[in-house]
């Protein structure tokens, strides 16, 4: 059901302008220096902008999503259009997360196909959520569920 009401989301977007959506469904993210860094598909799976399948979001309990990558790793949430690590700081955002502009979102390269997921971690509990930018950029937070 989330996941219906999130595709719901994406298929909005469009008519409110743009709003980091590279298609009528995919969600641009971008980093703390305002560069694209990766989308989210409507499938929920996480891509570089090369296309290379890096993470992917799997709803919880409440209406936001936990961020796993492939190798089965937790390595956040996304909610409310931010992801954030362990710590409860921010990684990644959409477009409308930042005060100024953000870079242009380049072409996307071919999607490779996503390996198969491996048995996820338990999730931990999750911190309060700040506003303060994580150390972390977000392609190196990404790549960790690959690795």
């Amino acid at each position: 059901m989330k996941r219906i009401a999130f595709i719901a989301l994406l298929m909005l977007a469009p008519c409110f302008g743009q709003v980091g959506i590279t298609s009528a469904s995919e969600i641009a993210l971008f980093g703390s220096n305002t560069r694209p860094v990766a989308y989210v598909a409507e499938d929920l799976t996480i891509y570089f902008w090369s296309g290379q399948p890096v993470a992917y979001l799997e709803p919880d309990q409440s209406e936001d999503f936990n961020v796993y990558g492939f190798n089965g790793r937790h390595l956040g949430w996304y909610s409310s259009g931010i992801v954030y690590d362990h710590s409860g700081h921010a990684v990644g955002a959409r477009k409308e997360a930042f005060a100024g502009l953000v870079v242009f979102e380049p072409f996307k390269g071919f999607k490779q196909f996503a390996p198969f997921k491996a048995f996820r971690q338990f999730a931990p509990f999750r911190p309060f959520l700040t506003n303060a930018w994580s150390e972390t950029y977000l392609d190196e937070f990404l790549l960790m569920g690959v690795e």
